[in-house]
């Protein structure tokens, strides 16, 4: 058994929706599951659509919701003939699901209020609706396919909107539901994203997570591959948004992969490689308007013999907040106090660099950062600056590999840097520059490094 995973670009029109199931087609004998994420610009609708909700009739939620309606059938009018049964069961179901939202954006307009656990069941609906035409598409082309609803089975806590899987309880269930269903039919398909609580509340594992729902299937499942199927040709040297001349990197292993991600890869949600991880269970990432494109394959460690410069990251937006006292040098606990600071005021820190009497760090920008700032400035003397970018090269044994430093810091030479950070990590080197100087820095790195 498979664990398929097919994200938005990869279902946003009647074309796409063609490419997937002539994809799936080829994969039948080794028993897909199948995981879809909302349609192209759906989720985004929907969230639009929950802001201006508590307005009431007047907001025109009515109007955004009939068009995202429409835009369902349109895609099944153009993929199933008319009279055709699956195309009567699915077009039924749409606008069943399109009522059900309808009626709950009514209820948050008469209460003038959107609560988190009404916007976790508002969204939800972009999952729901494309799985239901996907499904409609896929009996109509002849197989024998499931629908289920992943809110059965991907149980978490009750943060609605950015929840926590429940591992124990989706590992004793997904087997329960799922493994007798695949013996009885082709294919199966379900949702991304979209999860309960243990009592069958609605809640969402947040932005990207469809990737983790696959994940914590195929750990469930102990299938033999997860496939995520995306816009490009696996994970890339470099964002090929930002850098020409990148190129597909054949094979990663799960602690590059996981690296990327946390650094700025956009190809991999940061959490769908732990489940993986957890079970040893390869992940390859694939483009799906180029189906026999071989993609990246994503290993345990121990299986990917190569070691060396893997790939450029980056994240555009972050803030370093600089922290300098005499009291520092020769002091114990100094350090402690200062992360203690950061603890009590829930604030996560990616860099560390610190000497003598300074200690700096860069955080994600958008961190209100006034508390702390105000506490730490009681001992220190702290700085703030925010128009800055932090860029990681990430590779197996990186440390140890002849010649990065060099190559990397002969490319940087004509930029100023503001920070540097590689001791913690085997298979990380990063810094900060300039965010003007952004493009200017990944386009000469990646000559340098790749070219």
């Amino acid at each position: 058994m498979i664990v398929m995973k097919f994200g938005g670009t990869s279902v946003e029109d009647a074309a796409a929706i063609s490419r997937l199931v002539e994809i799936v087609g080829r994969r039948v004998d080794k028993k897909p599951l199948i995981v879809v994420s909302a349609l192209s610009g759906v989720t985004s609708d929907l969230y639009r659509i929950s802001s201006l909700a508590p307005a009431g009739e007047d907001s025109g939620v009515a109007e955004m919701i009939k068009v995202i309606k429409e835009r369902h059938l349109t895609v099944l009018n153009e993929l199933i003939p008319e009279n055709s049964p699956s195309k009567e069961e699915a077009c039924s179901q749409i606008v069943r699901l399109a009522d059900q939202l309808e009626e709950i954006v009514k209820v948050v307009g008469i209460l003038s209020e959107l609560s988190e656990r009404s916007l976790a069941r508002i969204v939800s609906h972009g999952e729901l609706l494309s799985s239901t035409l996907i499904w409609g598409v896929l009996k109509e082309r002849g197989y024998s396919c499931k629908y289920l609803d992943a809110r059965q089975f991907i149980v978490t806590n009750n943060n609605y909107l950015k929840a926590d899987p429940i591992v124990d309880i989706i590992k004793t269930r997904v087997p329960e539901i799922i493994s007798p269903l695949a013996e009885q039919y082709d294919l199966l398909i379900t949702q991304g994203f979209i999860s309960s609580t243990a009592d069958g509340i609605n809640t969402v594992l947040g932005r990207g997570g469809s990737d983790y729902s696959a994940s914590l299937l195929g750990m469930a499942l102990g299938v033999r591959e997860i496939e995520i199927w995306t816009d490009v040709d696996g994970v890339h040297t470099a964002d090929p948004r930002y850098v020409k001349g990148t190129r597909s990197i054949s094979e990663l292993s799960f602690e590059e992969a996981a690296e990327m991600a946390y650094f700025g890869a956009k190809v991999l949600h940061p959490s769908t490689i732990l489940p993986a991880i957890e079970s040893g269970i390869p992940v390859r990432v694939l483009n799906s308007k180029r189906g026999d494109s071989p993609g990246t394959l994503i290993l345990p460690r121990d299986k990917v013999s190569s070691a060396g410069v893997r790939a450029i990251t980056f994240k555009e937006h972050i803030s370093v907040l600089n922290i300098f006292s005499t009291r520092m040098l020769n002091a114990v606990g100094f350090l402690k106090k200062v992360f203690d600071l950061f603890e009590k005021h829930g604030i996560s820190v990616d860099l560390i660099s610190t000497s003598e009497v300074n200690v700096s760090v860069s955080l994600e920008q958008g961190v209100d950062l006034t508390g702390i700032t105000k506490e730490l400035s009681g001992f220190s003397s702290v700085t703030v600056r925010d128009d800055l970018s932090q860029v990681s090269v990430v590779g197996k044994d990186l440390r140890n590999t002849r010649g990065t430093c060099r190559r990397v810091f002969n490319a940087l030479g004509d930029f100023k840097i503001y920070m540097i950070s590689q001791g913690a990590s085997e298979i990380n080197l990063s810094f900060v520059v300039k965010r003007g100087d952004l493009p200017y820095v990944l386009q000469k790195m990646h000559s340098e490094l790749f070219n």
